[in-house]
């Protein structure tokens, strides 16, 4: 039998995320993939197996899950609460996960995105060189109540127990921005303000983006709308006819007529992502030299995540195995030595 991961129950918002189509923006395909990407890699690491693997995203809410054999998980992004059989999980950790056991995850506590790994992936066949869902371009669909999702094989002997400690990318906050081409047709006094400003979440957003809003005027460029339509990436930061900003996500348009006042640095986007409806965000810009100098930092933090990962410390109270352990030399569950 096909190792497994049940769903007994989703989400409105569950599906299959990877790190998306990179290259395809030619062909009128935007990257998509996971709306927290950061996410991905860590999940991939504390299982130890390439940042290439699907894992299920999570908007809001978890779901139940089963597993047909035993498995490990791990789960990060958005934090939310999560219980094995009642049990509950450390968030930004890996676990094991039992053949027959339910893994139940409930509400983010905080963020929007939550994400689900498996030892050895999500094994969906690959479409366009990738597993992950693009909801707005039609390929695959959310995953539904019923639903049994394929688990690729694990690495022998692979390990559980481990955490991550993450900063916190889940309250909103500053995100630091690159001027774009489209800069400069703002006056000079409205990019000030822009930066000076406090903008909250609105409620309306998506997987291809999310709107701000705040208490002062409209942001308007000195060539109004008459821009013609060009490449969007996600990250940049559009301003709509009536003067909105919209943070463009994974799966935004590839090409937009509305002008960019500039555009998130990379690593800052899981940020934006996660902020929940409400939360307050900021934006500063920086010069490219250093912008480059940032992504570089980033990087190098992104290599060196594995040796951050430190064992999980279980509380005794939530260990129903307890007397599996042996916890002081000669003394045991009391099961006859063979």
């Amino acid at each position: 039998m096909t190792r497994a991961l049940i769903v007994h129950r989703a989400g409105p918002a569950t599906s299959v995320q990877d790190l998306g189509r990179p290259g395809l923006i030619a062909f009128g395909l935007s990257r998509g993939g996971a709306a927290d990407q950061l996410a991905i890699i860590e999940g991939a690491t504390l299982l130890g197996q390439a940042e290439t693997v699907a894992a299920i995203e999570m908007v809001g809410m978890g779901g139940v899950f089963e597993a047909t054999e035993d498995i490990r998980i791990a789960l990060t992004g958005a934090p939310m609460r999560a219980w094995i059989d009642g049990a509950p999980l450390a968030w930004s950790a890996s676990h094991r996960l039992r053949a027959g056991q339910r893994l139940e995850i409930g509400p983010a506590v905080a963020g929007v995105y939550g994400y689900l790994h498996v030892g050895g992936g999500i094994a969906l066949a690959k479409v366009l060189g990738a597993r992950g869902a693009h909801i707005a371009a039609g390929i695959d669909s959310l995953l539904k109540s019923g639903t049994r999702v394929p688990v690729g094989p694990d690495a022998p002997g692979g390990e559980a127990g481990f955490s991550l400690a993450t900063e916190d990318r889940f309250s909103g906050g500053p995100l630091r921005v690159m001027a774009g081409p489209q800069t400069a047709m703002f006056p000079a006094e409205q990019i000030a303000r822009f930066g000076a400003a406090e903008f909250t979440r609105d409620p309306r957003g998506n997987r291809m983006g999310v709107r701000l809003r705040h208490d002062g005027g409209a942001f308007q460029t000195q060539g109004g709308l008459s821009i013609l339509s060009e490449v969007v990436v996600p990250g940049d930061i559009q301003i709509t006819g009536d003067g909105t900003p919209v943070v463009l996500l994974g799966e935004c348009q590839t090409t937009g007529g509305y002008p960019r006042i500039g555009t998130i640095l990379p690593q800052d986007l899981p940020r934006a992502a996660q902020a929940p409806p409400g939360a307050v965000l900021t934006f500063r810009f920086v010069e490219r030299s250093k912008a480059i100098e940032m992504a570089r930092a980033a990087d190098k933090l992104r290599r060196a995540l594995s040796g951050t990962m430190t064992r999980l410390v279980r509380d005794p109270r939530d260990m129903r195995d307890l007397l599996a352990y042996q916890l002081i030399s000669g003394v045991t569950a009391g099961d006859p030595e063979e």
